[in-house]
């Protein structure tokens, strides 16, 4: 089976979603939901800590049921957006009813077979193409959001100009922890304020009013993990065609989005308009707004990267990137066209949000 379907797309489809109480699962949903996705069974599935809640996909209640093999049978594609050891101990369950599996967890990259993607990033001059064989098992893997945003960034910058060198700096926010990282954090900020003891079972270090280029060694997610996983991936989604850049990693005491700091030096001079129009497009909005530059906040909901360029102040030939997205949105936009192209489902025109997004706190993330 190839990676890319040529048969006629499926008037309905059948959806399995794995985690669907996550953070991440909820944000697949409502990607589903925005893509007009022709979905006329979505099967919420999930811990026994979620069995029986309700959750909204589109117009429906459904509720969550228990991750087992039956509930596979009959399914077109499984998203597994739960978390990364709940997702090794039940993706088989899906592999062996033949389904169509696409990995939002980050868990499932160096199973045999399994194929990197980043729709975002497959149309790009500088992008790395899809592996023309079939992917075994059926098994598809989300690149990581911060990977995607840098590549996607640097493959642009490339197409302006030839890079001479590349070092980016992400500040990944509490959620990529799931909403145990969240918690954890607000419970910080509010005991620290009221001289109280901190809960460290996430981070194992101090995360509010901090910012730590690595965490405890108890830490659930360490940050030297993730950060390798981010580099081989830019990597991977660049090939052969753009510089990959020095790379480091933080974690900010932000609850939501992702935010990079990029360098780039060209090899010649390029005018900053002729840069920042190669720069701009899908997926990427341009601002120009000194009193309201991208942030973590203003990123929120939003479905595209957050961008402004400026020069450097001592190099002729240096640029800065300044971006930021929605972690969550990056990987559910990217998860649903890789099924929409598996399905051979047309993608919709995405409208940006009406209203103005605003950013929850924990507490409102449930």
């Amino acid at each position: 089976m190839s990676v890319e379907s040529t048969a006629t797309p499926p008037r309905f489809v059948r959806v399995a979603l794995v985690g669907a109480s996550t953070l991440k699962g909820k944000d697949v949903a409502q990607a589903l939901d925005e893509r007009k996705f022709p979905a006329f069974d979505v099967k919420l599935l999930d811990d026994d800590s979620a069995l029986g809640q309700l959750e909204v996909v589109g117009d429906e209640m459904s509720f969550i049921q228990a991750v087992t093999a039956d509930q596979f049978a009959g399914v077109d594609v499984a998203f597994f957006a739960s978390e990364e050891t709940f997702t090794r101990q039940h993706w088989n369950k899906a592999a062996d009813a033949s389904n169509w599996i696409v990995d939002v967890s980050s868990a499932l990259e160096e199973e045999a077979g399994a194929v990197l993607r980043a729709p975002w990033l497959e149309a790009e001059p500088a992008g790395a193409r899809v592996p023309a064989s079939g992917a075994v098992r059926n098994l598809l893997v989300v690149a990581d959001p911060a990977a995607i945003v840098v590549a996607l960034l640097l493959a642009r910058a490339h197409n302006s100009a030839p890079l001479k060198t590349a070092v980016a700096t992400i500040l990944l926010p509490a959620s990529e922890n799931g909403k145990r990282g969240l918690d954890e954090l607000h419970t910080q900020n509010i005991n620290l304020l009221s001289f109280k003891p901190l809960p460290q079972e996430v981070f194992d270090a101090q995360l509010a009013f901090n910012l730590l280029p690595r965490l405890g060694l108890k830490a659930m997610y360490p940050l030297e993990l993730r950060q390798r996983r981010i580099v081989r991936q830019v990597a991977a989604l660049l090939g052969e065609k753009a510089v990959t850049p020095a790379l480091m990693l933080a974690q900010a005491p932000t609850f939501h989005g992702i935010v990079a700091s990029l360098y780039v030096e060209t090899e010649n001079a390029v005018a900053l308009a002729d840069f920042e129009q190669a720069m701009a497009g899908e997926h990427v909005q341009l601002s120009h707004s000194p009193e309201a530059p991208p942030s973590n906040v203003s990123s929120a909901s939003q479905p595209d990267i957050l961008l402004t360029v400026t020069r450097d102040t001592a190099r002729a030939n240096g640029l800065w990137l300044w971006a930021t997205a929605d972690n969550f949105r990056v990987a559910a936009s990217n998860a649903v066209e890789i099924a929409e192209r598996l399905l051979g489902i047309p993608s919709p025109a995405i409208s940006p949000p009406s209203a103005e997004a605003t950013l929850p706190g924990p507490e409102a993330i449930q």
